[in-house]
């Protein structure tokens, strides 16, 4: 069976984010069939400009994470929650992934197959982040697993000192996870 290629984003900038830890456990409970690249220039991403969002004008490193969706066979988007939503840098690279205005490269999110996670300190974890980063893909079309819900609440007692992931509850929903994941990807028709 060919191995299929996941973007991982974590939509956390932050040195320690329990939701990059969470794509790093992924990376270590990959079923075999899948290669996990953890995506590292949410930071330096700049903000959108639909002025700027053509294929002549939009910035290098933009062009370089639309190209790596749209390569992808699938996505695995890590969130915290931030005021009750995703933080504004992950709906940034979002924006710059959901348009296509000169109708010629085709869309990077459009059907693409997607997992979401997060985690949060808070006894609610990730729940509300999701929902609205759920409600963005609703709009971009992409086709995103609906369980199991990775929502890892109190995250900060779910890793050791050296940021393993230990928990087993969450080790086997992160391991669904990338199950129903590839069932997508499988059944996604031929890009």
């Amino acid at each position: 069976m060919a191995t299929s290629k996941i973007l991982a984003i974590s939509g956390s900038l932050r040195a320690d984010s329990h939701n990059t830890r969470l794509l790093h456990a992924a990376r270590t409970l990959d079923p075999g069939r899948q290669e996990i690249e953890i995506y590292e220039g949410l930071r330096d991403l700049p903000a959108y400009d639909q002025d700027l969002d053509t294929p002549e004008k939009r910035p290098a490193i933009v062009t370089d994470l639309r190209r790596r969706v749209l390569a992808a066979d699938g996505l695995l988007i890590a969130t915290p929650e931030f005021n009750y939503s995703i933080p504004g840098v992950l709906k940034n690279a979002l924006d710059w992934l959901s348009t296509d205005w000169t109708k010629t490269e085709g869309l990077p999110l459009h059907r693409k197959p997607t997992a979401i996670l997060g985690a949060a300190p808070t006894n609610f974890g990730s729940v509300r982040a999701q929902l609205a980063l759920r409600q963005v893909f609703v709009w971009t079309e992409s086709d995103v697993v609906v369980k199991p819900e990775v929502i890892v609440f109190r995250s900060h007692e779910r890793f050791d000192a050296e940021g393993n992931l230990t928990d087993e509850t969450t080790v086997g929903l992160l391991r669904g996870l990338l199950e129903a994941l590839q069932g997508k990807i499988d059944a996604a028709p031929a890009r």
